[in-house]
Formats: C-alpha cells, structure tokens, sequence
C-alpha cells in the first residue's frame, strides 16, 4: 500500500471514531476535584426567608411560596449553599420535584448558580410552561430585573417543558466559565435541555429555590473547581 493510500484510511478511520456523548455536549469541561454533598442539613443553607424552609435531613424543602421583594426583578425565594467554596467551572446534579399541582402551569423550581449576592446570579427555570418570556429557561440577573440568555427562546416559545407532573426529576448543571457556557440536563439526557453562553459571572454560589412555587431538591452533589478571588473557601 502506497504512503499516500496509508495516510487516506487513517484519516477516515479517526473520522469514523464516534464522539463521546460528554464531549459532544460539554459536559466536561476541565472541572477541578472538589465536591460537595451529603448537604441537607439546615446549617448549610442561606434561605432569603428562613421560616418558609424545612429541612428534614434528606431534602431541602421549600414548604411556603416566596413573595416579590423591593430591587430588580429576580426569583422572589431560594436557598444559597454557603458550606464549600465558590466555584468557577461547576457541574450541579441533584433531584428536584415540583409540589405546587399540575394545574398551575407556570409553576417553577430554580437552580441558582454563579452567586456573588442577592442581585448578581445566575439561574435556571424550571417550568412547566414554555410560552413566557420568564419561564423555562437560563437567566442573568445583574443588578437589573432577570435577562433570558439562552439559546433556545424564540420570542414565542422556548425548550420543551422541563417538568410536567409532581414526580422526582433528575437535572444536571454545568457551567464552563472559559467558554462561558451554560448546559441543562434533565433525566439522564445526553444532550441538553436547554442552553445559553455567557460570560457575565465566572464564580459564585450554588442555590436552590422558586419565584412563587414550592418544591423540594435531593441529593444535591456540586463538582468543580473553587474560585481563586485571594479569599479562603468555607469549611467543608
């Protein structure tokens, strides 16, 4: 065989090798090893109104819908993780459930991420209803009511409902901060939900909540590579 007809098959043949399902949806994106679970427990929680929270030791509950607050537009009740460091570049899986019934279509849960405080985060809405402007989607709030930024939004309709009934769905966050890129997994998929690019915050906290809803998170696990802003992380 000839050295040119040598370099043609190994051209196709590394054209022919199929790319990893993490790869292809950037799942993976360089994360650091440091880890977060097993965070169920009260103390790990900074809730914006303590007394409609519970935490009976296996899920982090919001029992009471939260009520807008005075500043721009935002998620009007969550929980901020404060145990662990800041991350940059994170990946966030967890159980979430929707308790607010099925009658109610624009029901939510959120999962915050990119944290610095009350006015500057990110987070992800999960609705049930995607014909809205603000619901099921990725958003940006900086110091200005809630900005959509993903890729799916039309002006009309946005991805597919991200929870439909009250049962347990598994979601999956990642974050890549060099990229700036935004994913959102729901139930194992290995393509994303829903997904945007973004390069407003490169580090925060992580947080869980709801605009006027009530649902609850299990399982929470927090992978990635904590922020070097010269502050030492929180005790783990």
């Amino acid at each position: 065989m000839s050295a040119f007809r040598t370099l043609v098959l190994a051209a196709m043949l590394v054209m022919a090798v199929p790319i990893p399902a993490q790869a292809a949806t950037g799942q993976d994106c360089g994360l650091g090893h440091a880890k977060v679970k097993h965070v169920n427990d009260e103390r790990n929680w900074a809730p914006v109104t303590p007394s409609k929270w519970r935490f009976p030791g296996d899920q982090v509950i919001l029992a009471e819908a939260g009520e807008a607050r005075p500043g721009p537009r935002r998620p009007f009740e969550y929980a901020v993780l404060r145990t662990g460091p800041e991350f940059g570049s994170v990946r966030i899986d967890a159980d979430v459930r929707l308790d607010t019934p099925t009658s109610v279509s624009n029901r939510d849960v959120i999962i915050v991420f990119g944290y610095r405080s009350d006015t500057e985060f990110y987070y992800v809405h999960l609705s049930q209803d995607n014909t809205i402007y603000p619901h099921n989607g990725i958003f940006v709030v900086n110091h200005a009511d809630r900005l959509r930024i993903d890729d799916q939004w039309n002006g009309q309709v946005g991805a597919p409902p991200a929870v439909t009934d009250m049962e347990w769905h598994h979601v999956r966050v990642t974050h890549c901060v060099d990229t700036g890129r935004i994913a959102v997994y729901v139930d194992g998929a290995t393509t994303p939900l829903i997904t945007a690019t973004d390069r407003t915050f490169a580090s925060g906290r992580v947080g869980f909540g709801s605009f006027d809803n009530v649902g609850r998170m299990r399982d929470l696990t927090v992978k990635g590579t904590p922020a070097c802003d010269g502050t030492p992380p929180a005790e783990q």
